[in-house]
């Protein structure tokens, strides 16, 4: 087994304040965010995972030829805890995660892959920061394996991270796209040249 975390890309939220799936709005040159925020992840992270709810079916097919592995999450309603326990519990013997999310379609790849060289050189818990403001994807070693299967809420990660910030690493970064997620038609308008 390498030393490379499994990416996990959460795509299984109701986009409720978006007004329909804001997953499947055209971002870069008509490409949809979902297919987006997988291309993105696999050019780093070959071996990885998207959690998709029932909406997303359609959509396996394009995920599996882009090379993810789909993974269905039936409990999608009880939010992004829910996934991150899905995911991990269909990869269970990785060395790490790095968590990533479907709405965060301006992350900057390199700033996937400085997380996960500090992943594979040892970190216990990672995540990005700009400024003062700490963003995502987050990255966790395998000790944490129990705490995310454990997780069952919308509060996702969170309060793993709070308990255990001496084992946190923050890597610092000038990428605004750790922090840019979207929730509202207008964040793409305002965001489209990025």
């Amino acid at each position: 087994m390498s030393g490379f975390p499994v990416g996990l890309l959460l795509a299984a939220g109701s986009s409720r304040r978006f007004g329909s799936n804001k997953l499947l709005y055209p971002v870069r040159n008509g490409t949809p965010m979902l297919l987006l925020a997988a291309q993105q992840l696999v050019s780093v992270l070959p071996d990885s995972i998207i959690v998709i709810n029932q909406q997303l079916l359609p959509y396996r097919e394009p995920l599996q030829q882009l090379g993810l592995q789909v993974v269905v999450n039936e409990q999608a309603q009880q939010g992004m805890g829910s996934s991150i326990a899905c995911g991990v519990r269909a990869s269970e013997a990785a060395t790490g995660w790095l968590i990533t999310l479907a709405d965060m379609p301006y992350l900057k790849t390199q700033t996937i892959q400085r997380l996960v060289a500090r992943l594979s050189r040892g970190a216990a818990i990672v995540a990005p920061v700009i400024g003062q403001q700490r963003g995502h994807p987050v990255g966790f070693c395998q000790d944490y394996k129990a705490a995310l299967l454990a997780l069952h809420d919308d509060i996702g990660a969170r309060q793993i991270i709070a308990d255990h910030q001496q084992q946190l690493e923050l890597v610092v970064t000038d990428d605004p796209g750790i922090i840019r997620d979207v929730d509202h038609v207008s964040d793409l308008v305002v965001s489209g040249t990025a």
